[in-house]
C-alpha cells in the first residue's frame, strides 16, 4: 500500500507536528537571561486552512456545526482551489487518509496536540471517497469510515414542517435509524434540542466522550443530526447535551428510541424495527367484519406488568408469553377486546405507564 506525502504549503514548519514545534521553541532563553517562563513569548500556532477559534471549539467540545469544519472541504489557497480533509481523533497518535479508489495513504498533520488533524491535497479540486487509518498509542492501526464525509439527510422541507409543528411523521427521521448512505451501513441520529450549544452521540463506541461524535445543528429550529457508520444493532447510546445557558451538561436518553434499557440502566439502544415481518394479513382482512357496528363489544382493560407474573421468580412475562396467556384468559372470560394501559417506556413500574419517557420503545 503506497503512501503519498501531503503537498501542503500550510503545514507546520519543518520538524513535525504542533507538539514538536512547541517543545523546540517554548521556554528557551539566552544564557544569563533573567526572564521568567511567564514572560516568554507564546510560540506561534501552525498555519491551517481554518480559523483557530473553530479548531478550539471542536477540541473543547462546544462546536455546534462540526460538518462545517470536519470531513472534506474545498478551500482556496492563494488563487487555487484545493481539497482539505480534517479529523478530530483525541485518542489516536496518527491519522492517515486512504483514497478508496487508488489505495494511497496520506499522513495527516497534527495541528493541535488535543488530536485535531488536517491534510491538504493540492492536486485535487473536488472531494473524493476516502477512509481514515487510525493508529493508537500502541502502534495498532485500523481502518474506519469518517462520519463527516457523508451528506446530511434531513431535507429542508422536513425542517420546515417540524418548525411549523406539522411534521407528523417525525419519528421516521428522529431517533436512531439503521440505514445505508453511499453504500455504507450505519445509524442516522436526529434529535430536537433548541436550547443546546452542542449535542453529541455518546456510547461505548467512542468511550462516552462527548467531543468525538458531535452532531450538526440544522438552522435555528434546534434540530440536530449526524450519521455514524458501522454501528451494530443493540448499540447503547445517549445524547450528550451542552446547554447554551450556565454551562449545563447532561446525557439524555433518546425520546424517539425504539429500544430502552431496563432499569436501573437509562441508556437507549439502536434497534431495527423494519426487520419484523408481519403475518396478520388474514386478521386484517377479517377485521372490518369482526368489528362492525352491530357486533358485540366487551373490553378487558389490563396493565401487563401487574396482571400476572412468572410463578418461578415473580418476573414480568414477556410479550410472547402474554400473547398466549392473556388472550386465552380473555376469550375464556367472554371479552372481545383488550385495552392496554400504557406500554410506552416509563421509569417506574408502579406508575402503570403514566410517566412516559419514550413513546416508541415499549
Amino acid at each position: 500500500m503506497s503512501t503519498e506525502t501531503v503537498e501542503n504549503d500550510l503545514s507546520p514548519t519543518a520538524g513535525g507536528d504542533n507538539e514538536h514545534n512547541e517543545s523546540s521553541t517554548a521556554g528557551h532563553t539566552e544564557a544569563g537571561s533573567t526572564g521568567s517562563p511567564e514572560t516568554q513569548p507564546v510560540p506561534p500556532r501552525p498555519k491551517t486552512t481554518i480559523d483557530w477559534s473553530q479548531i478550539d471549539a471542536i477540541v473543547g467540545g462546544y462546536h455546534g456545526s462540526p460538518y462545517d469544519v470536519l470531513g472534506p472541504h474545498v478551500v482556496k489557497t492563494g488563487d487555487k482551489d484545493v481539497v482539505v480533509v480534517r479529523a478530530f481523533r483525541p485518542l489516536d497518535e496518527q491519522v492517515s487518509v486512504k483514497d478508496i479508489d487508488t489505495g494511497k495513504e496520506t499522513i495527516m498533520n497534527r495541528v493541535h496536540p488535543g488530536g485535531f488533524f488536517e491534510a491538504v491535497f493540492s492536486r485535487r479540486k473536488t472531494p473524493f471517497a476516502y477512509r481514515l487509518i487510525l493508529t493508537d498509542s500502541d502502534g495498532t492501526a485500523h481502518e474506519t469510515e469518517d462520519p463527516y464525509r457523508f451528506p446530511l439527510q434531513i431535507t429542508d422541507y422536513e425542517l420546515h414542517l417540524h418548525g411549523e409543528g406539522n411534521y407528523y411523521q417525525c419519528y421516521e427521521r428522529f431517533g436512531a435509524h439503521m440505514t445505508t448512505i453511499e453504500g455504507v451501513e450505519g445509524v442516522q441520529f436526529a434529535v430536537w434540542a433548541p436550547n443546546a450549544l452542542r449535542v453529541s452521540v455518546v456510547g461505548p463506541f467512542n468511550g462516552w466522550d462527548s467531543r468525538v461524535n458531535p452532531m450538526q445543528r440544522r438552522t435555528d429550529g434546534g434540530v440536530w443530526e449526524t450519521f455514524i457508520p458501522h454501528l451494530p444493532e443493540g448499540t447503547y447510546y445517549k445524547f450528550a447535551i451542552k446547554s447554551r445557558f450556565m454551562g449545563y451538561d447532561v446525557d439524555k436518553a433518546d425520546p424517539y428510541a425504539f429500544y430502552a434499557s431496563q432499569r436501573p440502566a437509562t441508556d437507549s439502544r439502536v434497534w431495527n424495527i423494519e426487520k419484523y415481518v408481519w403475518s396478520d394479513q388474514q386478521w386484517m382482512e377479517e377485521r372490518a367484519a369482526r368489528q362492525a357496528f352491530d357486533k358485540p363489544m366487551a373490553i378487558y382493560e389490563v396493565h401487563l406488568g401487574s396482571w400476572k407474573r412468572s410463578p418461578e421468580d415473580n418476573a414480568f412475562l414477556s410479550y410472547q408469553e402474554l400473547a398466549h396467556q392473556l388472550v386465552d384468559y380473555v376469550k375464556e372470560m367472554g371479552y372481545t377486546h383488550i385495552e392496554l394501559l400504557p406500554i410506552t417506556e416509563h421509569p417506574f413500574d408502579g406508575s402503570w405507564g403514566y410517566q412516559v419517557t419514550g413513546y416508541y420503545a415499549p
